[in-house]
């Protein structure tokens, strides 16, 4: 038991998108909750052979409240009794093609119709098995199987039902290998739970609902290792994902014995915690378009993955020219990347909500897999170079205006950097094909203001009119042209105006992201061509952090420890988010508890199109909390 409710605290802590509440009739099935921040108290249905009912309010105090000898024994015995199947997953497959109606006695059959009196509908079941006492005919066995999971169904969920409210609980997450993602089971818990709560528990269901036990044991061997120290992330590439419930969608799906073939998790070496300045944790999402809805949307992002595909292998075995092996890799990275898009446009809520960031992450995965884990290393140090040696002229340049007309010239500078991008399709192409596309190209290339969403006007209003920021907390993105010519002299700017800075860049490579220790690099390049860099650097009033993540997105819920302790301790008042994967695809919509400028430039024609621009449309967004 103890292991049991490890391992539910660890997926609840550690996965997004663990948790879902099913709804069959809706046009997504599978509605993916997002991680609470604080995950007690709650209920938890394990249902194994039979059903233990566990009330956990928090990491090592639960208590075991209830059960039930009816369980996932009792279908399995039954059923083998009724239908002479002995397979598990056979008697499942049986059920879900049965009507359990040609065996039950509905209310309808006893009264007519519904018994309006004590408000109960027609088709309620009003006794399982009901029918077999007065039919003289054989039943089938589909109907069988589907009226004995039914029966197991509903009473589990009344059983959960009552002591959840009997301990005021609104959460009941359900465990155990009975449900493995069958669609009838979960159906029937839930209109259970919602019918004798009148709506007022929900029913909740777990992606690795079978591996909760096998999860706790491993932990609590790893005791001395204090696993709770680190956090935790699914790795895509090596997880298998929870499989379609609809034996038509995907008919291979049951070959083997339950829904997973395998979960693989990356440990961490740095905590992750949200962001302190979030308005409100438990109501953050990171992503703006959920592809899971949205069917036009997945179609075009994953035939856009589909099509890059080619372009990113080539990429990665041109990265390694000395390895032998790397040719070969590159084609199995290829592989398996396609595979995994395939099994998405079958199953698009496989690993839960479907995003262009999980897309982005699971190549990732996928090209460290084949140990491919930085394919842009050559192209980052090349474009760094290249930019150090424009620097000094770039902020000569600005030096020399009027400081209205700099304060533009900075902002046009931040989103022209944003457009060396290698990866948008269209930036690639001409940086493939444009070896001498710079700095000025970009800039001819943006938007004329007004721009796609433009508050420039309000941000500057706010420089004139407001006091300096105390700290300004910059989420960096490209190397190169971006980092150098783009965010550092607006970082100067700022620390000339007597505000400080955190600089973040990304724990480890993703794309041509910045990484932290890149930037260490940089920065003391540039330090030693600029004195304004340097004292501030001297005198800790410019900070450099690794953000926690290794992904071309930015899940604010999940970063480094060491960077919210930073944010706290300097009193951060400004955010900055730069670029299309972490101001558009991520965070465009999140609130914040101060004032945040979120700019990128749409690198990709489709997605201006939706979003009412053109490529190259312009996104500068600056806003101010509520009062």
């Amino acid at each position: 038991m103890t292991c049991l409710i490890k391992g539910c605290n660890f997926v609840l802590r550690n996965i997004p998108h663990e948790v879902f509440a099913y709804q069959k009739d809706s046009d997504t099935e599978f509605r993916f909750q997002t991680n609470h921040p604080n995950i007690f108290p709650y209920l938890l249905v394990n249902i194994g052979s039979g059903v233990s009912i566990v009330k956990v309010e928090s990491e090592d105090k639960f208590e075991w409240i209830g059960g039930s000898s009816i369980g996932g024994g009792t279908f399995w015995g039954l059923g083998a009794l009724l239908t002479k199947t002995k397979k598990f997953d056979e008697l499942l497959q049986l059920a879900s093609k049965g009507q359990h109606t040609n065996v039950d006695m509905l209310v309808k059959d006893v009264y007519g119709g519904a018994y309006q009196t004590l408000g109960l509908s027609g088709n309620l079941i009003a006794s399982s098995f009901g029918k077999s006492t007065t039919a003289d005919k054989e039943f089938s066995k589909e109907d069988m199987a589907k009226s004995l999971l039914h029966m197991i169904s509903n009473d589990i969920g009344q059983l959960a039902c009552l002591h959840a409210k009997l301990h005021n609980l609104d959460k009941i997450y359900f465990g155990g290998f009975f449900i493995r993602g069958h669609p009838v089971t979960m159906r029937t818990i839930t209109y259970s739970i919602n019918f004798f709560s009148k709506g007022e528990v929900q029913a909740l269901f777990l992606r690795h609902e079978g591996y909760l036990g096998a999860i706790g044991a491993f932990l609590k061997g790893a005791e001395q290792d204090n696993p709770n120290q680190y956090s935790w992330g699914e790795n895509y590439a090596g997880s298998s994902g929870l499989m379609s419930t609809s034996p038509d969608v995907y008919p291979m799906q049951r070959t083997r014995s339950g829904t997973f073939d395998m979960l693989e998790m990356d440990r961490l070496e740095r905590p992750l915690v949200n962001l302190p300045l979030l308005k409100d944790p438990s109501t953050y999402i990171p992503d703006t378009v959920d592809l899971t809805d949205d069917a036009m949307a997945r179609k075009y992002w994953l035939t856009c993955f589909e099509e890059a595909l080619d372009g990113v292998a080539k990429r990665a075995a041109a990265s390694q020219p000395d390895s032998v092996d790397a040719q070969e890799r590159a084609e199995k990275f290829r592989q398996k990347y396609w595979n995994k898009l395939q099994t998405l446009r079958q199953q698009p809520f496989a690993y839960g909500t479907l995003t262009v960031r999980s897309l982005l992450d699971t190549r990732e995965h996928c090209l460290n897999e084949f140990n491919f884990p930085d394919p842009y290393s050559k192209v980052k140090q090349k474009e760094n170079g290249i930019a150090l040696k424009c620097f000094q002229s770039v902020i000569e340049s600005l030096d020399s205006l009027g400081w209205e007309e700099r304060q533009f010239a900075l902002v046009k500078g931040l989103l022209a950097g944003n457009v060396f991008d290698w990866g948008a399709k269209a930036v690639s192409d001409v940086l493939e094909s444009e070896p001498q596309f710079g700095f000025e190209e970009a800039k001819s290339k943006l938007q004329e203001r007004p721009w796609l969403e433009d508050s420039y006007s309000q941000w500057l209003e706010r420089l004139k009119e407001g006091p300096p920021h105390k700290c300004a907390l910059i989420f960096a993105d490209n190397s190169g042209i971006d980092i150098i010519l783009g965010v550092f002299p607006f970082v100067r700017e700022l620390l000339s105006r007597g505000t400080e800075v955190i600089l973040a860049c990304n724990s480890g490579p993703a794309l041509n992201d910045v990484t932290y220790s890149e930037s260490l690099i940089v920065t003391e390049r540039i330090a030693a061509m600029d004195p304004v860099i340097h004292s501030a650097l001297r005198d800790e009033k410019l900070l450099l952090v690794q953000t926690g993540s290794s992904s071309p997105c930015l899940d604010l819920s999940r970063l480094d420890q060491g960077l919210a302790v930073l944010v706290r301790e300097r009193q951060t008042d400004l955010v900055v988010i730069e670029g299309m994967g972490r101001a558009i695809h991520t965070n465009y919509y999140a609130v914040l508890r101060c004032e945040s400028l979120k700019l990128a430039v749409i690198k990709n024609s489709w997605l201006a199109d939706r979003l009412g621009g053109k490529i190259f449309s312009v996104i500068f967004k600056y806003e101010v909390p509520c009062k």
